[in-house]
């Protein structure tokens, strides 16, 4: 079930994208995380990870909701991130049973010198993860809001940088950090240093690679990853 609720990516030329769904170990076998990518009708690309609260079958239901409402509003809205997750929020509260969400959601596009833009808002998510092809790995703790569901009349802020070639942005659930005993910081840290000790690989093999270092043993929470890779100079030099 959860893998036909969850998207197959699409293909955006010179970009490589790939994507893991881990379900919880003692659940259902489905839970609230997610990942989608999709195109949008100005020819840029929609990034979105998201957690829809539980581990069940609601929690699946509410998340298949969530994301397909987004992709209705990013494709007909030509608005920043933050205005169509502000579009979201206030839907889901009227018209859904979906009670907490967060997520983050992004979208990218070629900017010049091979560099690539990446604008996108977080709605009390983790935070996305850079890694330079020198294996360099910094947290995007801008554009961070409030979660989908609090009921509170706040604006939601944007933020932009440019994604350099060779680079690789991990958007990934809470499940991938979170222990317990452990706090927030110590997964993030872990999820920073094996990133970058893998950042040479292949995305694939850095993706898989990182899930066995990095999730936690003891973990009882479903993960959902979305991890793409810039082409490098040399690559786009190439293809002219």
């Amino acid at each position: 079930m959860q893998n036909h609720l969850l998207p197959q990516m699409p293909s955006v030329p010179d970009l490589q994208m790939t994507v893991r769904y881990l379900p919880a170990p003692d659940a259902s076998q489905v839970g609230g995380d997610w990942y989608d990518a999709f195109p949008l009708s100005d020819g840029s690309t929609a990034l979105a990870v998201g957690d829809v609260v539980g581990h069940d079958l609601e929690a699946a239901a509410g998340m298949a909701q969530v994301r397909n409402m987004l992709r209705a509003y990013a494709w007909s809205q030509h608005e920043p991130p933050s205005r169509i997750v502000t579009r979201l929020d206030e839907a889901l509260q009227h018209i859904t049973d979906v009670a907490m969400a967060t997520m983050i959601f992004a979208r990218i596009e070629p900017a010049d010198d091979g560099q690539w833009q990446l604008s996108w808002t977080n709605a009390g998510h983790p935070p996305p993860l850079l890694i330079s092809r020198d294996g360099l790995a910094s947290y995007l703790t801008d554009g961070h809001g409030i979660v989908l569901g609090a009921g509170a009349a706040t604006s939601r802020p944007d933020a932009t940088t440019l994604l350099p070639p060779g680079s690789t942005l991990m958007l990934y659930t809470d499940g991938l950090i979170e222990e317990p005993g452990h706090s927030l910081d110590e997964g993030l840290n872990r999820l920073r240093r094996h990133s970058a000790a893998l950042a040479h690989r292949p995305l694939s093999s850095f993706t898989d690679h990182l899930l066995r270092r990095v999730r936690p043993p003891d973990n009882d929470d479903d993960v959902a990853l979305l991890a793409l890779r810039t082409p490098s100079a040399t690559a786009r030099a190439g293809s002219r």
